[in-house]
């Protein structure tokens, strides 16, 4: 029996075993990027980390990969040569998880992810309709505000453009977001006065906010162009809180009129000073382009009908 400490270097059994997949991650990053800090900052990784494993994956290939002068490193033709072959494996790797991906979702339900309040106020009491227009299309709605990745089983997401999407998103509007003082019809009047034929909130009035939109009278306030008076108020944790608050007679909320729009047409809430634009919108997101008459290209459609 020979012992695996004396086998030779160029034994067939060291000839396919391959080095770390991390090690040639950060060494493709590194390449690529021809700076380890940005490669570490690519992988979510410390720069020594990544230097750390692209000084293993040299040692063990016995060669140097990159020439190290000034802070700056510069790929040998070592280097080169593994750089495109590394970069051209991960690149088919990429695309075979992406045909698997998208072969599962064939298989299931898609997922839509919409901001909580929008879904629970405005999309789910239409929903019925979508389902009796396409009955073959099968989604799962889903809760979810703020950012949010695609590679997370989300398929197509709505979501306000108040924050900065990842590059290559696909985004489709929808409708632009208006919003004003919302409460309950037997409050208007004591809360609200008339002033040059203007309604205008009074001093008095309870003002409801909401910790996941803090600025929502501000944006109000500078949408109209008025001064916001000092008044009582209270905060909530969310804003669907803030509008329930509203129609049990707590006070005056802002209320987007997407999410409003049931409860002024049934007559729970009113709106004196009515809505303005505040400059924001709501849009279909996507992780490519919509192809025509696709599910998802109809349920675009659907969507522009309800706003």
């Amino acid at each position: 029996m020979i012992s695996d400490n004396n086998s030779e270097s160029d034994s067939p059994l060291t000839h396919g075993r391959l080095p770390s997949l991390l090690a040639l991650r950060c060494f493709e990053a590194a390449a690529r990027q021809e700076n380890f800090s940005r490669a570490a900052s690519e992988l979510h990784l410390t720069p020594g980390a990544v230097s750390r494993a692209v000084r293993l994956l040299e040692d063990e290939l016995g060669v140097e990969l990159f020439e190290r002068r000034s802070r700056r490193v510069f790929l040998t033709d070592a280097g080169r040569l593994l750089a495109k072959a590394v970069g051209d494996g991960l690149g088919l790797m990429a695309q075979a998880i992406d045909t698997l991906r998208a072969n599962a979702r064939q298989k299931r339900a898609w997922v839509l992810s919409c901001e909580p309040t929008l879904l629970m106020r405005w999309l789910i009491p239409r929903w019925p309709d979508f389902q009796a227009r396409h009955p073959g299309i099968d989604v799962h709605l889903v809760a979810g505000g703020g950012p949010f990745s695609f590679a997370n089983d989300i398929d197509l997401a709505i979501r306000r453009d108040d924050f900065p999407w990842a590059d290559g998103y696909h985004a489709e509007p929808l409708f632009a977001e208006k919003i004003g003082p919302v409460c309950r019809p037997d409050k208007a009047a004591h809360w609200f006065s008339t002033q040059n034929g203007s309604p205008e909130q009074r001093g008095e009035a309870p003002r409801l906010h909401t910790r996941t939109r803090p600025g929502a009278w501000q944006e109000w306030a500078t949408a109209t162009g008025l001064t916001l008076p000092e008044a009582p108020g209270q905060t909530f944790e969310h804003f669907y809180f803030s509008l329930q608050a509203a129609v049990a007679g707590l006070g005056v909320a802002i209320g987007p009129w997407h999410l409003v729009r049931d409860d002024l047409d049934s007559g729970v809430l009113t709106a004196p000073a009515g809505f303005v634009e505040d400059g924001s919108r709501y849009c279909l997101l996507s992780p490519r382009p919509l192809i025509a008459d696709s599910p998802q290209a109809q349920l675009l459609a659907w969507l522009r009908t309800m706003v």
